[in-house]
């Protein structure tokens, strides 16, 4: 596992998996440890994948200012990654909370960058914010699962600014295309990988300039995939698809019974649909 120093000395690591050309991988969460993320389906096959666990995340160490954590100054973390693995230019996949990252990277750093998949990404950055409604009728494309008749109320609740804690995990089976035993594990799982403290700051005032990064995007013309699960109340398609427009040179794919988690629930059609696009 590499170690590297960032701008304000806090050492980051990084896990490498696969061989063939370098991909940048940044995880969602937000400030979720990159373990998740596995080796996204068997995309190792096709290139060398570079996950970097986020200061205070994973292996990283905690940086002494919790204000580092926020969005716009863990560009800089992205950038030392770079630098620190000699890439002159960079492909880059960032998942969920983790495209606000990448965007931010790619209008920052634009020469430094290359081709740009956003999976399933959130879309903080660029002011786009699913409405409840958006989510509830993606959510109703799962009527006929078991657990929907507990899990809909508690996303309707949620919708509605009336959420408990106990309504927050029971919409976990919106976020997977199969509430499996797989699933449950890995929705477990991430339960005890996030820092709570980073998510928190991840998005603090200041971090966010929509009507910059949407200019800036507009100008941005390198290949851009972004990949939306069909079932996803997280990243809902037409969310996604609103994100697409902004950019010029922009591939949506929508993975058919896939959540939020597309590698997950169809590995072999989340790499073809990856590693065809990155070529």
């Amino acid at each position: 596992m590499p170690i590297f120093s960032a701008y304000d000395g806090t050492d980051l690591a990084y896990h490498v998996f696969g061989e063939g050309a370098p991909l940048v991988c940044l995880p969602g969460g937000p400030m979720q440890d990159s373990v998740y993320l596995g080796e996204l389906g068997g995309l190792s096959t096709h290139r060398q994948l570079i996950v970097l666990d986020l200061r205070g995340t994973g292996r990283s160490a905690t940086p002494k200012d919790s204000a580092s954590y926020r969005c716009d100054r863990l560009v800089e973390d992205v950038e030392a990654l770079r630098e620190y693995v000699g890439l002159a230019r960079m492909d880059l996949l960032a998942h969920s909370a983790g495209a606000n990252l990448a965007v931010l990277y790619v209008t920052r750093h634009p020469e430094r960058s290359n081709k740009l998949a956003l999976i399933t990404p959130s879309t903080m950055a660029v002011g786009i914010a699913p409405t409840g409604e958006t989510r509830r009728a993606v959510a109703r494309l799962r009527k006929g699962e078991p657990w929907f008749a507990t899990a809909f109320p508690s996303l309707e609740a949620i919708t509605a600014g009336k959420a408990t804690n106990d309504d927050w995990a029971a919409i976990a089976p919106f976020f997977y295309g199969r509430w499996d035993t797989a699933a449950q594990a890995h929705q477990a799982a991430e339960d005890e990988q996030r820092n709570k403290e980073a998510a928190d700051a991840f998005g603090a005032e200041g971090a966010f300039d929509p009507d910059t990064t949407r200019a800036a995007l507009a100008r941005f013309n390198a290949p851009v995939l972004l990949l939306a699960g069909e079932v996803d109340v997280g990243a809902p398609p037409g969310t996604v698809a609103e994100f697409a427009e902004l950019l010029p040179n922009a591939k949506l794919v929508v993975q058919p019974e896939a959540g939020h988690f597309p590698w997950l629930d169809d590995a072999d059609r989340f790499v073809a649909a990856t590693a065809t696009f990155f070529g």
